[in-house]
């Protein structure tokens, strides 16, 4: 199935539902799909859950649409840095709530979700307030923690190149949660900065494989080519 090439960023989140649960790429803002995010909070869906590496960074993008009163929890592994005042302000005034994820368990949760593992355990977390509430084993002597998968309705993510089977190819450090929270969720939407015919990039660099993208988008109409 090819993915479709969306007119502007409200198409490609169009449709998402109250409730939704949305996962939102970017290390910080390297990869942060910020015009994405900004078409979300236009878009209105009001009580979601974001799962993404941190809670935001200063007043745009995530920070943006937690600030818009958009988001009722988080799911994260950084929710505090020296710029993330908004969550800061939302979470102390219990606005908001918080799930805290190592960042190893977040990727792996996401991972587990795209390749249908039911649940995995880990010693991450163990004997930690992390850990409380859920089942423990001793394996290999050691004791570790039953985690579940993290599934999304809506992925927002950010790519360097794709063409227009949906293949994706990252820049750098803006790759991050991108591949896994592309296989983990029901409906995928893409920025990226340009579109290319098929056939043209070099398979050997493609990191996600179209058959897990639903929507592109170009940061800039018309670059396509």
């Amino acid at each position: 199935m090819t993915a479709r090439i969306c007119a502007d960023h409200d198409e490609a989140v169009a449709g998402t539902a109250d409730g939704a649960t949305v996962l939102v790429g970017g290390f910080g803002m390297a990869g942060m799909p910020v015009d994405l995010v900004d078409a979300l909070i236009r878009q209105g869906a009001m009580d979601l859950t974001v799962v993404s590496n941190n809670a935001g960074n200063g007043d745009t993008g995530l920070a943006a649409l937690l600030a818009a009163g958009r988001v009722r929890k988080v799911i994260c592994s950084f929710p505090r840095q020296v710029d993330s005042w908004v969550f800061d302000g939302l979470y102390r005034s219990g606005r908001i709530e918080l799930e805290v994820v190592p960042q190893g368990n977040l990727a792996e949760r996401l991972r587990a979700a795209g390749a249908g593992i039911g649940a995995f355990f880990t010693p991450t977390g163990a004997g930690t307030p992390l850990a409380e509430g859920k089942e423990t084993r001793e394996i290999d002597s050691r004791v570790q923690v039953l985690e579940y998968p993290v599934r999304g309705d809506l992925a927002l993510i950010k790519a360097h190149v794709a063409d227009r089977m949906g293949n994706l190819v990252y820049r750098r450090t803006a790759r991050n949660f991108g591949p896994v929270m592309a296989t983990a969720a029901a409906t995928v939407a893409v920025q990226v900065d340009r579109v290319v015919e098929t056939g043209t990039l070099d398979p050997e660099a493609v990191v996600t494989p179209g058959i897990y993208v639903d929507r592109i988008v170009p940061v800039e109409r018309g670059a396509t080519g």
